[in-house]
Formats: structure tokens, C-alpha cells, sequence
């Protein structure tokens, strides 16, 4: 096990929040993926894929009973990567399932293989996470009209690594600091089958941070059920109707609260939930978004209300939210923060 690195950079509300994480940090706890690799599954890679699903649950189980042994031949992060290969033949690792066949052609995501647009010791999280070894993949399935990094979430640009590559990466981001690797994008999502066959290869015991629009199929949460060790979710609307109209994204209310609900089952998985306030939409999607997340993941959750929009891209064609937050629109989401009780928030 790996002695503690990491004291005294952030607030008691994080250590409330992210009991877990911090124990991985201290090097009490191995991140959940090292565990995958101690569960002994039984797989032929031309099974059918309903096989595969059925080894896989019996694995998830073997997971949660502690039936963890010295590394097997075979372990479910491998049968993890391997389900994940598969499904990009008719691609349904987003609620989008756009089917296609992702190892001949470009999805939904504009994603066929996954590219790096750019990794870094990434200073700019929030205190808990940082330095966090952020890893930026092109494309997404969303199309938000204000998005801030739309030259990577738009577009196929980046640089193609070997899992292998990407593996040693990881671990030399490990050895110079790094507290986590995050997932980001655009949206890791598109990325999964990558992110197993990396992790595959990875020997440092660094948390796993998925940094996410939570728009993934029920598939993909369950192959990211004991990979992840925080869910960094960007939780944005508060109804459909905002989310069709600014992300082009229909059934967004249901996919998310579902997805939410599915990790917070997930094994050695914690939160930290980001709300972008956008102008003009504190009733319809501020308020519904954090009285949801205190009704059904409790008030000490970790939450961060972030001021931090601005109206970039495709912004300009929308009048509405065509400028900054006013000072009052900041106050009043700050109030709804407090009234609702939370613990463990930053707001800002």
C-alpha cells in the first residue's frame, strides 16, 4: 500500500463529503478499479455478449461480497474492457445510442477512436481534486450552444495513444503529484472501451474521477460500476425543455436522476456535483436541480454552484443568455443553497 501524500489542502466540508477519496490519498484504501482486478471471472472473448453480461454480473457480485484473491488470469476489469470493445460495433454507451459502428465510422459523439486533445497537472479543479491529471478526449454527445471548450467537444482533434502509452502517462502524472485522473472532454463517455483498456494498465493506485454530463446508458453505468471513485457530474438543467433547447439533448431530466440514483449504488463510488448557473434560469433549473440532489442524495453531498458562465460559441444567437450572471442572480442561487441545507458546498 502507498503511504499518504496529500494533508491539509482543503476544507472539512471535502473530508465529510469524500470520506473514500481521502482514504485512497492517505493510502488506507486501494481506488475501486485495483480491486476489479482481484475478482476472478470466467470469459471465452467470442462469447456472445448476453454471456458476457451474465459473467459480468456474477463478477459485480464476487465484487461485493470481498471475494478478492491474488490477480487472476482472467478479472472483471479485464471482461469490463472487453464488453465495452464489443459494444462499439453498434455503439449504446450513451442514452443517444446512435448504433452506429464505431470501429468503420464516426458516432453521434463525433468519436470513432478516442483522441487526446490535451493532458495536464490541471490546477484549476476544485481543492480537493488538485493537481488533478486531467485527460481532455475530443467530441461529445451533447451540443451545448454556450459549451466553453466547443473546439474539443466539436471537433475530432487530438492525438491517438496506445492504452499502454496512455497507462505510463497516468503513472508519471502519479509520481509528479497528481491527487486523481480525471476523465473530461468533451464527454469521457464516448471513451469508455479506452478508459477499461487503460486502466488495464495502470499499477499506481491513483482515484479515478469521471467527469461527466451523466448522459450515459444503462450499459455504460453498469461497466462503470467499481471503476469509478468520484463522480464529478455536471448536473445543468432542471427540465427538458432547457436541455433540448441549449444541449440538443431530449429525455435529459430522466437519463440524469436515473444515472445519479445508479452511482450512488455504485461500488466505492462518492460524488462531487457541479451546477453551472445559467442566466436567466435560477426557477426553472437552479432550484429543481439542488432541491433534487438534497431529496435524494442528501444534503452532505458535495456540491459546487459555479458563477463561472459566460456566453461563448453559439451563445449570441440566444438573447436570453447572451450575457454574464447579474450580482442578484448569484445572491439568490447562494440563498437557495442555504435554505435547502446543505453541508458540503462550495458556491461561487
Amino acid at each position: 500500500m502507498w503511504g499518504g501524500r496529500f494533508h491539509g489542502y482543503e476544507s472539512e466540508n471535502a473530508r465529510r463529503a469524500l470520506p473514500r477519496y481521502f482514504s485512497i490519498l492517505a493510502g488506507e484504501t486501494e481506488p475501486a478499479f485495483f480491486a476489479l482486478r482481484k475478482v476472478k471471472v470466467s470469459f471465452d472473448e467470442n462469447s456472445p455478449l448476453d454471456e458476457l453480461w451474465n459473467e459480468h454480473a456474477e463478477g459485480m457480485d464476487r465484487l461485493r461480497d470481498n471475494d478478492l484473491g491474488e490477480i487472476p488470469e482472467k478479472n472483471l476489469l479485464d471482461l469490463k474492457a472487453l464488453i465495452a470493445d464489443r459494444i462499439l460495433e453498434s455503439c449504446t454507451l450513451c442514452e443517444v445510442k446512435c448504433r452506429v459502428n464505431r470501429r468503420e465510422g464516426v458516432g453521434y459523439c463525433r468519436v470513432r477512436e478516442s483522441l487526446v486533445a490535451s493532458d495536464f497537472l490541471h490546477y484549476g479543479e476544485e481543492p480537493e481534486l488538485v493537481p488533478s491529471y486531467t485527460v481532455f478526449f475530443s467530441g461529445c454527445n451533447f451540443r451545448c450552444v454556450f459549451c466553453q471548450n466547443w473546439d474539443i467537444s466539436q471537433y475530432r482533434v487530438g492525438v491517438e495513444h496506445v492504452p499502454e502509452f496512455m497507462a505510463l502517462k497516468i503513472e508519471e502524472a502519479f509520481k509528479r503529484g497528481a491527487r486523481n485522473v480525471n476523465f473530461v472532454g468533451g464527454e469521457p463517455t464516448p471513451n469508455l472501451p479506452f478508459i477499461l483498456e487503460t486502466l488495464r494498465h495502470v499499477d499506481v493506485p491513483i482515484p479515478v474521477v469521471w467527469n461527466s454530463n451523466m448522459y450515459m446508458s444503462e450499459e455504460a453505468m453498469r461497466l462503470l460500476d467499481g471503476v469509478v471513485d468520484v463522480y464529478l457530474a455536471d448536473f445543468k438543467w432542471g427540465n427538458d425543455e432547457c436541455a433540448l433547447k441549449y444541449s440538443k439533448i431530449p429525455r435529459y431530466w430522466e437519463v440524469v436522476t436515473r444515472n445519479l440514483l445508479l452511482a450512488r449504488k455504485h461500488y466505492g463510488a462518492e460524488f462531487l456535483i457541479r451546477h453551472l448557473v445559467v442566466p436567466g434560469h435560477l426557477e426553472c433549473c437552479t432550484r429543481p436541480v439542488l432541491e433534487w440532489i438534497a431529496g435524494n442524495l442528501g444534503r452532505d453531498v458535495r456540491i459546487n454552484v459555479m458563477f463561472q458562465y459566460r456566453p461563448e460559441y453559439l451563445a449570441g444567437r440566444y438573447s436570453e443568455i447572451n450575457r454574464r450572471l447579474k450580482r442578484d442572480e448569484m445572491e439568490r442561487a447562494a440563498e437557495i443553497v442555504e435554505g435547502l441545507g446543505f453541508r458540503n458546498a462550495l458556491v461561487g
